[in-house]
């Protein structure tokens, strides 16, 4: 080879060289530094001034979640396409992940986005669903996590705990937000014209519909349930927790508190089941149910109606029932209200609403163990230490007396 040729040869080595590491030098400041730079001067721009930190148990919980693979079949981006926002809500904004890194935005949905979990589910239906998810959601497809409990789901280990308490923190931020937030990363986008950022600021931010809301909504149903369809929707949707024949013995209602309602020992109103199918109950791991249509809610309403068990109960003495009534004024109005419908002065400040008498009248003996055992999980105490077993009798035969039923007009 001659000398002229050997120097071309070197040259063009070395031209290959540079220009090889330039161009990754170039890939590396156009594909990373600079979009980072733009994210960052986006998440100042848009962002809160300061945002809650995770705690140390929550960050415990991150890494958890990352060390189980959750993000193999979880994501948390809700994009910007109408199909994300009808189901998640919001698209996620980049400010919203400002302590994410390393991030778990997560590449499939072999199970749903949890952008915006937090606050959708209590900690119970967590625990439950990690111990034996399908003991609550049937069809779930989601690996069981037993080791991180001691033989139980309503005996979590700190593990079990951290994860939930993580969980709990994502769709935080934006909440916490608040409209003030809204206007700030409105006004930091600076992208009015920009018609897919603006995506971002329409619609609810969390529109889960298994969400409960404290609300006393009631959706416009079918007068007739399809009683087939309604069973078969309630051995899917209900029996894991309140059990085939509604005794509150489904396999998912033992780590539950409070447990599962005895559907079979209540008798309730058209508009009180599916007030409570709309809205879920706050405070318990009883979910809303808005994303079925008002064909599938009516039916459910005629097969839970249906699982009542009427026990005889003798009617109470005249005597009996004015103990009871002035047993209810010392003592249950506060939280169930002189009507009995759950408004009392008191009601809008307990985590899980009192019961509405006028929508649902359990069985005496119902009523009466109640008010012995409390119920767990709830406000509902046990009144044996300030009643009279006298007392607790006389009541629970006076509460009964709210019941409206369908027509809307008390018992007594």
């Amino acid at each position: 080879m001659s000398r002229h040729a050997g120097r071309a040869l070197r040259m063009a080595y070395l031209v290959s060289s540079v220009a090889g590491v330039g161009f990754f030098i170039l890939s590396v400041v156009l594909l990373g530094y600079w979009p980072k730079r733009v994210l960052d001067a986006q998440t100042r721009a848009m962002g809160p001034e300061a945002l809650l930190p995770l705690t140390a148990s929550e960050q415990r919980g991150r890494a958890i979640y990352a060390r189980e693979g959750c993000a193999y079949c979880h994501t948390q981006q809700v994009r910007f396409v109408e199909a994300d926002q009808t189901r998640f809500g919001r698209p996620t904004q980049a400010w919203e992940s400002r302590f994410d890194y390393p991030h778990l935005l997560g590449t499939r949905r072999i199970g749903p986005d949890l952008s915006r979990v937090g606050g959708t589910r209590s900690d119970d239906w967590h625990f439950t669903h990690f111990f034996a998810p399908r003991s609550v959601v049937r069809q779930s497809v989601m690996p069981a996590y037993p080791r991180l409990f001691d033989g139980a789901p309503d005996r979590p280990r700190q593990q079990a705990r951290d994860l939930v308490a993580y969980l709990n923190t994502l769709g935080r931020a934006r909440e916490l937000a608040g409209p003030e937030g809204e206007a700030r990363a409105r006004e930091g986008c600076n992208c009015a014209d920009d018609e897919m950022m603006q995506m971002g600021f329409h619609g609810p931010l969390n529109p889960h519909p298994a969400r409960t809301q404290r609300s006393r909504e009631e959706p416009v149903l079918p007068a007739d349930g399809d009683r087939a369809r309604g069973d078969a929707l309630f051995s899917t949707l209900c029996a894991s927790c309140h059990g085939r024949r509604g005794e509150g013995d489904g396999p998912g209602g033992a780590g539950l508190h409070p447990a599962p309602t005895m559907l079979a020992d209540h008798e309730f109103t058209r508009a009180g089941v599916a007030r409570v199918l709309w809205n879920g109950v706050a405070g318990t791991a009883m979910p809303a149910w808005r994303d079925y249509p008002a064909s599938d809610l009516a039916a459910l309403v005629t097969t839970v109606r249906a699982l009542h068990v009427e026990a005889p109960a003798a009617e109470a003495p005249l005597a009996l029932m004015a103990q009871g009534a002035e047993t209810f004024r010392l003592h249950c109005v506060q939280c169930h209200g002189e009507r009995g419908d759950g408004t009392g002065s008191a009601a809008d400040s307990l985590a899980v609403a009192p019961a509405d008498f006028t929508q649902k009248r359990p069985s005496l003996g119902r009523a009466i163990t109640t008010l012995r055992r409390g119920i767990p999980g709830t406000p509902m105490a046990p009144w044996t230490s300030r009643l009279s077993e006298a007392e607790v009798v006389a009541v629970s035969h006076y509460v009964r007396t709210f019941y409206a039923g369908d027509s809307g007009a008390p018992a007594r």
